[in-house]
């Protein structure tokens, strides 16, 4: 009995924190105004950076995109940094800038391949002085035409230090989309209160002069999380909007892209707030150490909980317990349910994740 109400405890604490934290920002903050100046009439230039590697099944529509959007040509430039890529990425990109004199691209070109963060610092040293925003983007993402334009408006509020985009999943039928709906509610809610710890890679716009002053966090994985909650932890709100939209592809392997993300995600919130104390830049602001807190335990305790419950159900069945099999049949049979499946297929990313980050030094994905 001691091990049944043990295991039913931690998965009482696992579901129960994650539910009501989602309620209580759901109710109390998603449908608030912003608290923040937002000016339509606010266009500052800015630098749109795009890292390749092995990019040229994705490039061109990329680029394409980027040319679309209801940004003034000449308040933007592109900025395509290359690692090394052996499919044709750079051909297509000077193909493409020779086709569209209308845009600034600047292609930036690695010798070997060292992974995004090097590609971004590099990137960096070549955007113009001009640029008010610096955008980081992923080759494979689909902004909607006015996503660069809603989202720069929330800039013209001088407490604001970085923007991400919410993201929806290209196939409307992925189960992907299930937990997008759950992370864009939490991420929006949480840039109300004051800012989000967790960024998107597709669209994450930070404020040139935090770049300038500060630089990014430099330790192996960050990445754009770390990024945003950098910007945070300088004081200044790192937001999620939700009239800025991205649309990302789900593509190649998508377990070990889910498991290079939840490597991403732990390495931010064991990383990047004792990296922002370590060189002298932190600036506590008590409401996002709230957030930061919520989000720390839900990333890196909260998973182990549902292991440690199953372990011990497993456990109490070897006394032949009827409770412990009842109860381990209904935590399976609610697999055949979309939301509780994704939920716990999260929870398994992040454990494999942690354990991984273990002896991974270096992450960098290999297509």
């Amino acid at each position: 009995m001691l091990l049944e109400l043990t295991a039913l405890t931690l998965a009482g604490i696992h579901f129960g924190t994650p539910l009501l934290y989602y309620y209580y920002l759901k109710s109390r903050y998603l449908n608030k105004p912003w608290d923040i100046k937002i000016d339509e009439n606010y266009k500052p230039k800015v630098t749109i950076i795009v890292p390749t590697y092995n990019e040229a099944e994705f490039i061109w529509n990329r680029l394409d995109n980027i040319n679309i959007q209801n940004y003034a040509k000449n308040m933007m430039e592109v900025i395509v940094v290359d690692s090394a890529s052996n499919d044709g990425t750079v051909e297509l990109v000077k193909k493409w800038s020779s086709e569209h004199n209308n845009i600034n691209l600047k292609l930036v070109e690695e010798p070997k391949r060292r992974g995004k963060l090097f590609a971004v610092l590099e990137s960096l040293k070549h955007a113009s002085s001009e640029s008010s925003i610096v955008v980081f983007t992923d080759a494979d993402a689909f902004w909607e035409s006015d996503a660069l334009d809603n989202a720069v408006k929330y800039f013209a509020d001088p407490s604001v230090g970085a923007v991400t985009a919410s993201i929806i999943y290209s196939n409307d039928k992925t189960i992907e989309n299930v937990y997008r709906n759950y992370y864009n509610t939490v991420r929006i809610a949480e840039s109300k209160v004051f800012a989000t710890p967790v960024h998107n890679g597709p669209f994450l716009a930070i404020k040139a002069e935090l770049l300038g002053k500060h630089g990014l966090p430099a330790f192996p994985g960050s990445d754009d999380s770390s990024f945003g909650s950098y910007v945070a932890l300088l004081g200044f709100r790192a937001i999620q909007v939700d009239d800025a939209i991205v649309k990302e592809p789900t593509r190649g392997n998508q377990f070990r892209r889910k498991i290079r993300r939840a490597q991403h995600l732990l390495l931010n919130f064991l990383k990047t707030k004792s990296y922002a104390k370590k060189i002298g830049v932190y600036r506590r602001v008590k409401s996002f150490e709230k957030i930061w807190g919520v989000e720390w335990w839900l990333h890196v305790v909260n998973p182990w909980l549902l292991i440690a419950s199953a372990l011990l159900l497993a456990m109490s069945m070897f006394y032949a317990s009827f409770t412990a099999i009842t109860l381990l049949g209904i935590g399976i049979a609610l697999l055949v349910l979309r939301m509780y499946r994704t939920w716990v297929t999260q929870q398994l990313y992040l454990v494999i994740a942690a354990v991984r980050n273990l002896w991974t030094r270096e992450i960098m994905w290999s297509k």
